[in-house]
């Protein structure tokens, strides 16, 4: 008997399976409690957050949807499909010609250059995005922790007292006041600002769009590199100039290589690489540890090339409590927090579904 189900085509993300969790219910029992477990550091009561979605989701709960994870995946799953949830799979005329009951493409993401926006609307499909908030979230921590480098907030944390300065072997020698402010009484050099410094990100993708917002509010010089160079309009923006990666890496005074893991971006930062950077330079790394070559870091950091190295999420999960990393006064290593908390992908999702639901229909 052929189902009346709405079939939803949806790329496979670790985050994007949530739509099946809530719309699909031959989806596992497994997976339900795994997403479950998952949630429950922010999220205690995950079922009712599931039903609460399945309520306002008319028509498409139940819902037929089939993970996808390739192009010949995507092609064989798209003659019945109405709906389409793409991140990174290009969606063009051929998937159109393949669909013939398509109504919207949600892209899990604002960036749209995967698809053909001209002919999905010559077809009359509709084109939705989210901004993610995972992504904002994302940008946030790597600002935390490039002002955590930069203001030395590690280091300086708790150093409050003659006594906390005696521990580390610092004799308090007060200022003049007579004549002079007292601020920075420990004494403390190398402190600097994002205000007036460079900053170069190797991927101006949907997090990395992100940052460069927020590298404008503070007033940094931006440049970024990667393989196809955005369109001027787009640049105007972001007030973001292009330039090649030699160049961003030589004049950069912090570094963000915003970069998927795969073949080509793997130790992506090399030896080679880092030996362009100005000495002194930071790297903060909220992408995948793998795009920077470990052991390239800390002969950087053990020479002293390096100024300073922010990192999350880990080369390994959990980390080892004897990481050579742990022993520099300028690494800061973070426990894969950069998108949390996990609110913030819930409402991603459910905005998501919620866009499908106003294209599809909200009742049977």
């Amino acid at each position: 008997m052929k189902s009346n189900k709405p079939v939803l085509v949806v790329e496979d993300d670790v985050w994007t399976r949530l739509i099946g969790v809530v719309l699909d219910p031959s989806t596992s029992q497994e997976r339900h409690d795994a997403f479950a477990d998952f949630m429950s550091p922010d999220l205690p009561d995950f079922r009712g957050w599931c039903d609460k979605v399945q309520a306002t989701a008319g028509r498409l709960y139940p819902s037929d949807v089939r993970l996808v994870s390739s192009k010949p995946e995507l092609h064989s799953n798209l003659q019945s499909a109405e709906a389409i949830v793409t991140e990174s799979l290009n969606i063009g005329r051929e998937e159109l010609a393949l669909a013939p009951r398509l109504k919207v493409i949600h892209k899990y993401g604002t960036v749209l250059r995967n698809i053909d926006v001209p002919a999905c609307e010559a077809r009359s499909v509709k084109v939705l995005g989210v901004r993610r908030r995972a992504n904002i979230a994302c940008a946030e921590h790597a600002f935390a922790l490039m002002l955590a480098l930069v203001r030395k907030i590690e280091k300086l944390n708790g150093l409050i007292s003659i006594d906390h300065l005696a521990a580390i072997h610092r004799p308090y020698i007060p200022f003049d006041r007579r004549h002079t402010p007292g601020a920075n009484w420990g004494r403390f050099s190398g402190m600097r600002t994002l205000n007036g410094s460079t900053l170069g990100i190797i991927g101006l993708g949907e997090i990395g769009r992100e940052i460069a917002i927020r590298a404008n509010a503070f007033g940094m010089t931006l440049l970024y590199f990667q393989r196809t160079r955005l369109p001027p309009s787009e640049e105007r923006i972001l007030k973001t100039s292009y330039c090649s990666l030699e160049s961003l890496l030589a004049e950069s005074d912090v570094i963000i290589p915003q970069l998927p893991l795969d073949p080509s971006t793997l130790n992506f930062l090399n030896r080679e690489r880092l030996a362009l950077m100005k000495t002194g330079a930071c790297i903060v790394n909220v992408s995948r540890a793998e795009v920077i070559d470990r052991e390239a870091v800390l002969e950087a950091l053990r020479s002293g090339h390096l100024g300073g190295f922010a990192l999350d999420s880990l080369y390994e999960e959990p980390g080892r409590s004897d990481d050579e990393l742990l022993s520099f006064d300028n690494v800061i290593l973070t426990p894969h927090m950069a998108g949390s908390p996990r609110s913030n992908g819930l409402r991603d999702i459910k905005d998501l579904i919620g866009g499908l639901v106003n294209v599809l229909g909200a009742k049977p």
